[in-house]
């Protein structure tokens, strides 16, 4: 099922509809080849039209995060960067601190932890929302620190 489809099921089980920005933000989620800003997907779709407001952007953003379609990771001073995510098998977000960059993992490395706390503290796990926060190999490479 394309990502489109899952979105327009999951707009219409809320009771939402799809509309043509909301078509255009995802549309521009899928071309960005890392996590971006909302002033950068903003940019994006108003190349595409200057229909769609920055507010629309960010209410997009929302509905695709709360479907689990959209991550978004703090990128420091207070600004957050979004990236769309497979919606076909569940992963674990590595999301690098440095450069912005997101890999999709598998997340039965995280069953033990999943477990433990799940025992321990009675705690359920969201392993379709997990994101670990880091350095990627290029970014260590570079010197980078993880408070950069």
């Amino acid at each position: 099922m394309s990502c489109e489809q899952v979105f327009l099921e999951k707009l219409s089980e809320k009771g939402f509809r799809m509309t043509v920005q909301r078509e255009v933000v995802l549309s521009i989620l899928h071309q960005l080849p890392r996590a971006s800003s909302v002033e950068e997907i903003y940019r994006q779709v108003q190349r595409v039209s200057s229909a769609v407001d920055i507010s629309t952007v960010y209410r997009t953003l929302e509905l695709l995060q709360d479907f689990g379609m959209v991550i978004s990771s703090d990128a420091g001073e207070g600004h957050r960067i979004y990236k769309l995510v497979s919606v076909e098998e569940p992963h674990i977000h590595l999301v690098c601190k440095g450069c912005g960059k997101v890999v999709g993992v598998e997340t039965h490395p995280a069953d033990s932890l999943a477990a433990y706390l799940a025992e321990k503290h009675h705690f359920r796990m969201d392993l379709l929302n997990f994101n670990v926060s880091g350095l990627c190999q290029d970014c260590q490479k570079k010197g980078r620190k993880q408070d950069d």
